[in-house]
Order: structure tokens, then sequence, then C-alpha cells
């Protein structure tokens, strides 16, 4: 599984961005995917997922983004979003799409994850 993240940049504290991952459409079928991200000096921690197709659409989305960022796909284009709106400072971070098996009650576990795109950054000023 190949994946690619793109999007990142810099924008003003309430602004927006979409980050997008490519892949392959098998991915679909048989992935959940999921957003992560790294700010420096600090570990990298679960943002947003979706699940494998045969799973419906859920999506799940961690605290400090609920509300704010919706994760998607388009399947005709093999591709996840990530649309990001009212970011803050703390967003700050290389974002990455990754992909995992696991069952969707441990999505938002970093260790079930393998596949890591190249992270994009995004730098969101006060």
């Amino acid at each position: 599984v190949q994946l690619q993240a793109s999007g990142g940049g810099l924008v003003q504290a309430g602004g927006s961005l979409r980050l997008s991952c490519a892949t392959s459409g098998s991915t679909f079928r048989n992935f959940h995917m999921g957003w992560f991200r790294q700010a420096s000096g600090k570990e990298r921690e679960f943002v947003a997922a979706i699940s494998r197709r045969s799973y419906g659409d859920s999506t799940r989305y961690a605290d400090s983004v609920k509300g704010r960022f919706t994760v998607s796909r388009d399947i005709a284009k093999n591709t996840v979003y990530l649309q990001m709106t009212s970011l803050k400072p703390e967003d700050t971070a290389v974002y990455y799409c990754a992909v995992t098996q696991i069952l969707w009650a441990y999505v938002d576990s970093t260790r079930h994850y393998s596949n890591w795109g190249q992270g994009t950054l995004v730098t969101v000023s006060s």
C-alpha cells in the first residue's frame, strides 16, 4: 500500500486547509485509514479515521479536533481527505496518513498502523 499525503501549508488561525491522501482502490476495500499528526518535540497522535468500505462510512475523531475536522473519501479518485477548519496554532504539525486492519474499536492507536505516507506540514500562525 502506497500513500501520499499532500495539501499542507501556512494558514492563519481560524483558517481552513484540506489535506489529501492518495492511495489505490483496493486500499479502501481492505483497510481503515487514519490521519495522525506529530508536532515538534511531541509524540505522534491520532487525529481522525475512516473505516474501510465494507464497514460502511464510520468515522472517528480525536476530541481536540471534533467539530472542526472532517475525514472523507472520494472513491473515484482513490483519495481520502481531511478537511480542517477553525484551525488553531496548536494544530501545527506534520500530518500523516496510514492504514490499518485492526478492529475498528482500536483505530485511534498509532501502533496498529503501517505504510505511513510521507507527511505534509501544516503551520497555523496566530
